[in-house]
């Protein structure tokens, strides 16, 4: 078991994919940033990814690119129904970020870093979003970003 150690968490750009906007963030592990072949890798997955899903009425979200100690992976987490969170996963576990393949049913955890990716944004949605039904506020959403260490 390895003592706690913050991770770098830093928003990259916000990618527009036809109709759809989603975050790109980097988490990495002693390092500023995650590799560029982990980015270049996620920006691959994340237009097939979003084209295998059903129209929603929103189309944002957030993508993460986990470069980790033993593992990279990439998720990809939009919102549908008003305030529920879909997360797709990619993994590689040789660390390879050309070598991420969608998880397993058994891979389907989530990690303490990942989680606080996760949960800043639910915070932004539930602020800018679901505290604001008449009038939503998606721009407010799409504005808020995670720049720490943690």
């Amino acid at each position: 078991m390895q003592p706690y150690e913050a991770r770098s968490f830093r928003f990259i750009e916000l990618l527009s994919i036809g109709d759809w906007r989603m975050k790109l963030y980097g988490i990495a592990w002693r390092r500023e940033w995650p590799r560029r072949e982990l980015l270049e890798s996620a920006k691959r997955i994340v237009p097939v990814e979003l084209g295998r899903t059903e129209p929603n009425d929103y189309k944002v979200g957030f993508v993460g690119a986990h470069d980790g100690r033993d593992a990279c992976l990439v998720f990809v987490d939009f919102w549908e129904n008003e305030n529920e969170l879909f997360h797709r996963v990619f993994l590689s576990r040789s660390n390879d970020p050309s070598a991420l393949t969608a998880a397993k049913s058994f891979d389907l955890s989530v990690c303490v870093w990942d989680l606080r990716l996760q949960s800043f944004e639910r915070e932004a949605w539930t602020k800018h979003i679901l505290c604001n039904p008449t009038s939503p506020d998606f721009e407010g959403y799409l504005a808020e970003r995670l720049n720490e260490d943690a």
